[in-house]
């Protein structure tokens, strides 16, 4: 059966930037609601023993399991957007993930102007990610509702910023692009990405 994972910092830890009252909501709501329900689907059945990742993988494409996948990605998705973030983020990336940014994209501020496009332009809800494509070459992309890049393991995500209206809503209403800035500008946890980054580096040596 799944678990809730725990925030990595108080419900405070984001202000101004992101409220306590939202994250209150986001995490003890929208988050444990996928956890529940995911478990409710599974609960008796041969997928109740399988890990978050494989149970995503197995279910993918699966229109008789659409609401589980919904579900079971959306919990994957939320955890990894949590850690995507961190008090007093923000700020550059260093070390090979910033050398791989700079040649990618050209520059740091052509990555965040390429991030902020995605982000703001990913109709409805769903997600904007940085990720390593299959060809090694970075990238950013939005994936709508819960889709995750997790689901065919193709593509290796570095960080996510979550654009549902639910995220942001409380503190910045329907202004997307300012929450997108502040999520650039004071909240991405770049340790985090440039840890994924180390990792797939070694997976694929």
């Amino acid at each position: 059966m799944l678990e809730l994972p725990p925030l990595p910092y108080e419900k405070n830890a984001l202000e101004p930037h992101i409220s306590a009252e939202t994250l209150s909501f986001h995490y003890g709501k929208h988050h444990k609601g996928y956890v529940d329900k995911a478990n409710s689907m599974i609960e008796g059945t041969d997928l109740a023993g399988l890990e978050l990742v494989p149970l995503i993988r197995k279910v993918a494409g699966d229109d008789g399991k659409k609401s589980l996948f919904n579900n079971a990605a959306q919990v994957w998705n939320h955890d990894f957007y949590w850690r995507s973030m961190a008090p007093k983020g923000g700020g550059k990336p260093s070390g090979a993930l910033a050398d791989s940014i700079a040649q990618d994209f050209g520059s740091f501020d052509k990555f965040k102007k390429a991030f902020k496009e995605a982000a703001t332009g990913q109709f409805g809800s769903g997600y904007c990610w940085l990720v390593i494509g299959e060809d090694g070459k970075l990238k950013v992309y939005g994936t709508p509702n819960a889709e995750t890049p997790i689901a065919d393991g193709k593509d290796v995500p570095l960080l996510t910023t979550d654009v549902w209206e639910h995220t942001y809503y409380l503190d910045y209403q329907n202004r997307r692009p300012d929450y997108v800035d502040a999520f650039l500008e004071n909240l991405v946890n770049w340790e985090f990405a440039e840890a994924n980054f180390e990792r797939a580096g070694l997976q694929t040596a």
